[in-house]
C-alpha cells in the first residue's frame, strides 16, 4: 500500500483504517499495527460491528482507539483530537539501541558498538522492523507490504536476499548475541541469542 511507503518519510497526525469487515488475526492491517515499526503515529479503527471479539483483536494489534458504525462525525472528529493531543511527538521512537546496535532513524544511520554499518534504505527500514519487535514474528506479506509497498509483487526470493544481506552485513550471531530466525508460514523474527527460547537464524 501507498500509505506505508510514505509513513518513513512523511508525518502524519493520525492514520484512520476503515475496516470493510471484521478481519482475522492475519489480515495485513493487523499484521502492520502489530509491529508498526515504521510509525509512532496514533491509529483510530472504525468497526463494522459491535462485537468484544473484534475489539479485542483490533486493540490487541495496536490500534489506539475503535468507533464503532454507525457513528455520529461530532464523535469522530472529537475521537480523532483527542488521540492527536494524547500524541506526544517528541516522545516519538526515532532511536533504537539494542544488544550493543544503534539504529538512528532520523539520519538513517546504522551502527555496532560506535562502528557504522553502510545500510541501503531498504535494508534498513528491514533492520528497523526487526530491532523494534524483538521477539515477534513478522510475516513475508508485511514485511512486502511495508517495505516495497505491494507484498503481491514482491517475490518471497527477493525478501531472503534482503534479509541474508541483512544478517551479513550485521554480522548477525553468536558472536553479537543476535540473530534473525526463519519459520516457515511464519515469516522472520528478531531474537538476542542465549536468552531462554532464542536461536540464531
Amino acid at each position: 500500500m501507498l500509505l506505508f511507503r510514505a509513513l518513513p518519510r512523511q508525518e502524519f497526525d493520525l492514520i484512520l483504517i476503515d475496516f470493510a469487515a471484521a478481519p482475522s488475526a492475519d489480515d495485513t492491517i493487523l499484521s502492520w499495527l502489530n509491529c508498526r515499526a515504521v510509525s509512532d503515529t496514533p491509529v483510530l479503527g472504525l468497526s463494522p460491528l459491535r462485537e468484544a471479539q473484534l475489539t479485542v483483536l483490533v486493540l490487541g494489534s495496536g490500534a489506539d482507539d475503535l468507533l464503532v458504525r454507525p457513528f455520529d462525525p461530532v464523535e469522530l472528529v472529537a475521537r480523532a483530537r483527542a488521540l492527536i493531543r494524547r500524541c506526544n511527538r517528541g516522545a516519538a521512537r526515532r532511536k533504537i539501541e539494542l544488544a550493543g546496535f544503534m539504529l538512528d532513524r532520523d539520519n538513517s544511520a546504522s551502527a555496532f558498538r560506535g562502528a557504522p554499518i553502510d545500510l541501503t534504505s531498504r535494508e534498513f527500514g528491514l533492520a528497523w522492523m526487526f530491532f523494534s519487535s524483538p521477539g515477534v514474528y513478522i510475516s513475508r506479506e508485511t514485511i512486502g507490504t511495508s517495505i516495497w509497498s505491494a507484498a503481491s509483487e514482491v517475490a518471497g526470493r527477493t525478501i531472503e536476499q534482503h534479509v541474508y544481506k541483512l544478517r551479513k552485513k550485521l554480522q548477525l550471531g553468536p558472536e553479537r548475541g543476535v540473530g534473525i530466525r526463519t519459520a516457515y508460514g511464519q515469516g522472520y523474527r528478531l531474537e538476542l541469542i542465549g536468552q531462554a527460547g532464542a536461536g540464531a537464524g
